[in-house]
């Protein structure tokens, strides 16, 4: 298949030059064991790596993607939770210091929840994506009512709505709410705009996305 052969290519240029120069990195998180600091939620869009964004090293970050970096809320119901476990490895386990949610422009999982595009479809045509990004549909309604579910602003109110439901699912889990109040974990949300190469971090008191320098 010639796309797995063009990442052999990406492979081998890594194997030459990244790993070489990143091995006493790669060594002491072998000797070590992982130790990063920060979790980033992010999606799954292959525009948005968040390792690539914010340039770092191997170990420095705890990274998991899904369809529009969306967290559900705490539940304690039989199932495969896959964010929910990441997030419980990387609060408990690796004691991280922060948790990023990051969005980003142009999110398609976002502007499916908005138009309601996948809804009645079957699995496999698009009913796994709406039983997923249905976590926004209490985001969606304000969005809805002031911008309509059409153009650019609407998209992008939606892709602002999902970080911030996302952060609130996040509180909802009883050791993050905990490690918030006592100081030890602090909790932000951000979106990379694709077209202007530009991270906008959220500030929750006014709850405005502003441009990073």
């Amino acid at each position: 298949m010639p796309e797995f052969a063009e990442l052999l290519k990406g492979y081998r240029r890594f194997r030459e030059d990244t790993y070489p120069r990143q091995k006493a990195r790669f060594d002491e998180t072998v000797a070590e064991g992982q130790h990063p600091k920060l979790m980033i939620i992010g999606c799954s869009d292959s525009r948005v790596d968040p390792a690539q964004i914010f340039d770092v090293d191997p170990g420095e970050i705890f990274v998991v993607r899904n369809v529009a970096a969306l967290v559900p809320p705490f539940e304690q119901k039989p199932g495969l939770h896959g964010v929910s476990a990441a997030v419980e490895f990387a609060v408990q386990m690796l004691e991280v210091k922060q948790i990023l949610v990051m969005g980003h422009g142009r999110c398609g999982g976002c502007k499916a929840a908005l138009t309601g595009s996948y809804l009645a479809k079957e699995p496999g045509e698009g009913g796994f994506i709406a039983n997923w990004i249905d976590l926004l549909s209490a985001a969606r309604e304000p969005v809805a009512r002031k911008h309509g579910t059409a153009g650019r602003k609407a998209e992008l109110a939606m892709e602002f709505a999902a970080i911030r439901q996302s952060l609130a699912n996040l509180r909802t889990f009883p050791w993050v709410a905990d490690k918030e109040a006592a100081g030890e974990v602090k909790l932000r949300g951000a979106h990379f705009s694709i077209q202007e190469g530009v991270l906008y971090s959220l500030d929750e008191e006014t709850g405005e996305f502003l441009p990073e320098d």
